[in-house]
This record gives C-alpha cells, structure tokens and sequence, in this order.
C-alpha cells in the first residue's frame, strides 16, 4: 500500500500538548500510512524546533524560513541562522515565505518584499526549492515572482492555494507545484476542487497546515494533525475520478521530485 506525505505542517508549538504531545501526532500519523511530513518554520525559533524534530523522528523532515506575519521578529543576523538551518541534511526547502496582506497590522508591505526577495535569493544560493505562502496578494505575488523567475530555477510550491482556477496557469508557467489542504475537502470549497480539476496531477501535493484547517469530516475540530492528511488526498482522488493508491503513489513521486532531500 502506498504511503501519505503531508508536505505542510506545523509541529513546533504546544498546540498538541494535551493530546499526547508530538510524539503521539506522529504515531497516530504513521497508524494511519503517513511516510512523510514536512515541518515548516514560520520564524529563526519555530525553524529551529523543526530541525529537532526531524532530528528525532525519521518521518520529519522540515523547511526553514521567515513568515511574512512574523517579520516584526526578524533581526540582522538571522538570515544567517536560516542559511545555516537550510544546510541540514533533513531541510526541504527556504519557508514558508512570501507576502501576506490580511491583516491591517501585519508588516508593511515594503519590509515584507524586501525579506521576501531576499529568501528567495538564499534559496537559489543554496539550490532548494521555496515553499511560498500568499494570502490576499494574488496580483502582487505574481508579479513579484515573475519579475524574480530566475530565483526560481529549483522549484518552489503555492502551499494551501487559495487563489482562483484560473491564475493556476500564471503560477504553473514559473514552474511552481500545488498543495491544497482540509478547506478542498469543505462542502464550500468550490474554487479549491476546481483548482485540483484544472491543476495537472503530477502538480498536485497534499498538506494539512496543522494544527489549523481540519478536513472534512473533522471540519472545526482543533487541533488538525498529519494524520489526516488522507481525507484530503482520497477527496483529491474522487474530483480527478483517480484511483488512490495510484495518486499516493504520485503525490510521493513529485514530493521527492521537488523536495530533492526527501528519502
């Protein structure tokens, strides 16, 4: 039997502390057929944590990498500290990273471009794709990207696509993959599951963002964890009328494929 991959979560705070802690998440993960999971840092401490964990834990693996929201934490010097992260045998990739517009007190816009650029730029240094997070900047990311494709030259995922059907085809001619998560899974996740309709398949990843966005039919139970990463895969396969084994099978292929350190 083919194996999950939850390409996206967050395993670094203390939000499973009263269900068993990290070490149940990912026993539960591994009863239930998750191979892999990839932690993402969202900021130098959480990155670090993530280093441990997949230190720990032969399953994790994690990304490392300065949030947009975060930023207000960001000192000179920790670029540094993240290049170091990324050099780790078990790091994916430079993430989360990219532009956030949600928040009227999020950064300025400026001082994320700017961090923003210049993570993409370490990751090209260092030969690892990016794991990109965009949240009310549809326009803006793309054009930022387009204007930067050459930093791209690894890959890069749109981890959690919110974005419409159609500006699919923008993001997929800078190469780009496509993780979605438990809101494709929601009965009003309309523009998701035509997403994953219009996406080619071997573009296709599947994620959780836990401990947030539980997939049906959990939908508003808290926290979500890895495990249920294979509600939204066998959603993902009735919208591609795919057979599932065959679509664990790809989704593990184009992981390794992009997450090059994978095993």
């Amino acid at each position: 039997m083919e194996s999950y991959i939850d390409v996206h979560c967050h395993l670094t705070g203390g939000e499973f502390d009263e269900i068993g802690g990290i070490s149940a998440v990912v026993e539960r993960a591994r009863e239930n057929g998750v191979q892999r999971m990839i932690c993402s840092g969202f900021d130098l401490a959480s990155s670090q944590i993530a280093k441990d964990l997949s230190e720990t834990y032969d399953e994790v693996y994690f990304c490392a990498g300065f949030h947009p929201s975060e930023l207000k934490k960001f000192r000179e010097g920790d670029l540094e500290e993240i290049r170091a992260l990324c050099q780790h045998e078990k790091c994916v990739a430079v993430g989360e990273i990219g532009l956030d517009y949600h928040f009227d007190d999020n950064p300025a816009k400026e001082v994320q471009r700017d961090l923003f650029h210049r993570q993409l730029v370490l990751a090209d240094e260092l030969g690892l794709p990016v794991v990109l997070h965009s949240r009310d900047a549809a326009q803006e990311t793309l054009e930022f990207l387009r204007e930067r494709k050459e930093l791209l030259r690894h890959g890069g995922l749109m981890h959690c696509y919110s974005y419409s059907p159609e500006m699919t085809a923008d993001f997929m001619a800078l190469g780009l993959r496509f993780s979605f998560g438990g809101p494709s899974t929601w009965k009003n996740g309309k523009k998701a599951q035509e997403c994953i309709q219009r996406i080619p398949a071997p573009l296709l990843l599947s994620e959780t963002d836990c401990p947030y966005l539980t997939p049906a039919p959990y939908r508003g139970t808290f926290p979500n964890e890895p495990k249920n990463v294979k509600y939204v895969v066998d959603n993902m396969a009735v919208l591609l009328n795919k057979n599932v084994e065959a679509l664990k099978k790809q989704i593990m292929q184009t992981a390794k494929t992009l997450f090059f350190k994978l095993k």
